[in-house]
């Protein structure tokens, strides 16, 4: 489903030249559940950029569903990330100003659909989430746990076939964390391909398959056992 080929990134600093990532082969099948681990400036977030088409490549190709979208203009990607991807972060990026309801229609919103079509589509994202009672509460109405079971919503009110996952816990208490990551197996065990960074060992280790990074670089790959079972 994902395939990425000989991927650098790379910036310009000043006069240095700074490889984000550097040499990147991988193969993600659909229905995955991979966690990317590794120390701060690793590329672990450029690298979900890049996957979620947030970012383009400085060399190699990007294959998704056997489409080099490294190739699509910058509308075609818009499309393919709307349609296909979804986006989790660790610091929500909820509009303030939007309750919970409009948040979630953002992407419906962005796709075109009408006001009419996109009520039970956002209702029903809600109320998988146990959020169908703070549909109208903004953001600063809610708790981080609140606010991310939200942005859940969001990520998956278009149905998309890979969710994206930066720190989803990174912000939230023990408990709530949790909550949050038992949400998220549950949409891999609806078939969704997950993909999670986290800088926690005891998380990235109930992924299915384990990636570390090190110096923009693929260090390991290895399988784990589903949702952290022994």
């Amino acid at each position: 489903m994902i395939e990425l080929s000989h991927i650098d990134r790379h910036f310009q600093v000043g006069d240095q030249r700074v490889k984000a990532l550097d040499d990147i082969n991988l193969h993600i099948g659909a229905g995955e559940y991979v966690s990317i681990m590794g120390p701060s400036g690793s590329g672990k977030s450029t690298l979900l950029n890049l996957i979620g088409l947030l970012d383009r490549p400085s060399a190699g190709s990007y294959r998704l569903d056997g489409t080099d979208v490294t190739a699509l203009s910058d509308v075609e990607q818009a499309q393919v990330r709307n349609s296909q991807i979804g986006f989790v972060f660790q610091m929500f990026h909820l509009v303030p100003r939007l309750t919970a309801a409009e948040n979630v229609a953002l992407p419906l919103l962005l796709a075109g659909m009408t006001a009419e079509a996109r009520q039970p589509l956002v209702a029903s994202a809600l109320e998988a989430l146990g959020m169908a009672d703070r549909s109208h509460h903004r953001p600063e109405q809610l708790s981080g746990g609140q606010r991310q079971r939200v942005a859940i919503a969001r990520a998956t009110v278009t149905k998309p076939r890979v969710l994206l996952a930066d720190e989803p816990t990174g912000n939230l208490d023990q408990k709530a964390g949790g909550d949050v990551l038992a949400i998220l197996e549950g949409l891999v065990d609806a078939g969704i391909t997950l993909i999670m960074v986290t800088h926690d060992p005891a998380m990235g280790g109930r992924a299915q398959r384990q990636l570390a990074m090190r110096d923009g670089r693929l260090v390991s790959d290895e399988q784990g056992s589903p949702h952290g079972d022994p």
